[in-house]
């Protein structure tokens, strides 16, 4: 096939999985695997070929992935039942005060969001929220964004959370590099976004708590974990894996020190150290039994799965796009474009998310484009760190009625569809923008 038909069967098979998410409404992991078949078939791979891509795709990806999700996912599961959530978010606001309470809210969502999915992160927090703003007569946005800022920041810009640790799989990106990146974006996002943003909206946004959101009250003598413990846990994985990547650039391949940190830094180390201390300091050392640690981690598994599997989809359409020629053709074409990596891949993403909703597609999708001119143009170590910041930020811009995390906001705030864009959308915008500004600007010298 020419190089304009392998063009074209890539832009049909990305027309198709936005057909399939938008209009047809099925699952992600579903459509990605039909546009993938449909990109293969159309580009004249042998049928065998295509089975033999998908099989390569969903395994090489899994090896990953499915082992760091889900070993987050425990982790954050022990974080939310022992009560760590709360602990970090009343110590913090304690340390701050009232009225620097903004602040912490933001940091307690930037800490939370790292093991804690989103949406749970949000409604364990949602109560402090309320209780602030009832306290001192503001609207329900400034406490609201800034702790939404802080979850959103982390959830999309800080491994282990699901959409880096697969954009980073995608693109042969190291962890270290990412995380690094991504609090280095993540922060001014979330103080932008989070306590200014949320100051400025809350004068022309007043809100009070929903009459229809009663949500059980806390028993006031649960004993909590202690603040130094949750957040040492929280961090021992991102240390481990950041003085991974600092002994790779400063240490001989064959240095003892560097082999056994590496080891203890690769994220599969570092996650599993970090989710038993969270099995042995949350769960058995407070009275959970062994059985009822074994259950949270069960349950912890149920969303996961369907992260990973739609990530492991991900991983096939990237296949796919490798093994049919299709993505050579496309990394040659980027290549030739005057608009740098970092921002093609910031536009791809944003353009996805924008279309169908969903930040989780938006990058998968951006990440499986990108990956060919990844290889073209032999892009590595912290310059693929950037790209899957810059991915992440174009996954965050422009939330509006297809994303399920408006209708959240939308909800829990008690907010009609008009104030929702302007509050919600505008700040997760504002994210991206932010994010985007930093990686841009680090790679004008990275790069």
């Amino acid at each position: 096939m020419s190089d304009s038909g392998l063009i074209l069967t890539a832009v049909a098979g990305i027309f198709f999985l936005l057909f399939l998410v938008m209009k047809v409404k099925l699952h992600a992991f579903v459509a990605l695997l039909l546009a993938s078949l449909l990109v293969g078939v159309t580009a004249g791979m042998p049928l065998t070929g295509v089975i033999e891509s998908i099989q390569k795709g969903m395994g090489s990806t899994l090896g990953f992935v499915a082992v760091v999700v889900g070993l987050g996912a425990m982790f954050g599961q022990m974080l939310e039942v022992s009560g760590g959530a709360e602990r970090l978010a009343q110590t913090l606001l304690q340390r701050f005060g009232e009225d620097k309470a903004q602040w912490s809210l933001g940091l307690t969502g930037f800490l939370v969001a790292i093991p804690v999915f989103f949406d749970v992160g949000f409604i364990i927090l949602v109560p402090l929220v309320y209780g602030l703003a009832q306290k001192t007569g503001r609207s329900l946005l400034y406490y609201g964004i800034p702790l939404l800022a802080g979850l959103a920041v982390t959830h999309s810009f800080v491994p282990p959370t699901p959409g880096p640790i697969a954009v980073a799989n995608l693109l042969g990106a190291d962890l270290g590099w990412v995380i690094l990146f991504g609090a280095l974006a993540g922060i001014p996002a979330m103080i932008v976004a989070g306590p200014l943003f949320g100051r400025w909206i809350a004068q022309r946004i007043h809100v009070g708590v929903p009459d229809y959101m009663q949500l059980t009250p806390k028993d006031p003598d649960r004993e909590l974990p202690s603040f130094l413990t949750v957040a040492g846990i929280i961090l021992v994985p991102l240390v481990l894996i950041l003085v991974n990547t600092v002994t790779n650039v400063l240490l001989p391949k064959d240095d003892a020190i560097r082999t056994v940190l590496g080891f203890l830094g690769h994220p599969f180390v570092a996650l599993l150290i970090a989710t038993l201390l969270a099995f042995t300091l949350l769960g058995t050392r407070r009275g959970l039994t062994r059985d009822e640690v074994q259950n949270i981690a069960t349950k912890a598994l149920e969303p996961a799965g369907i992260i990973i599997l739609v990530t492991g989809a991900g991983g096939v359409f990237k296949q796919i796009l490798i093994d049919s020629g299709v993505g050579k053709v496309l990394g040659d074409m980027m290549a030739g474009s005057p608009l740098p990596p970092i921002v093609l891949a910031f536009v791809i993403a944003s353009l996805v998310r924008v279309a169908q909703g969903s930040a989780t597609v938006a990058m998968i999708t951006a990440a499986g484009l990108i990956t060919p001119l990844v290889a073209t143009l032999h892009l590595q170590g912290p310059v693929l760190g950037l790209l899957v910041i810059a991915i992440a930020a174009g996954a965050t811009i422009l939330s509006h009625v297809n994303d399920s995390g408006f209708w959240l906001v939308n909800r829990y705030f008690g907010l009609d569809v008009k104030d929702t864009l302007r509050s919600w959308t505008v700040m997760e915008t504002l994210i991206a923008l932010v994010g985007f500004a930093v990686v841009f600007s680090i790679g004008l010298f990275i790069g």
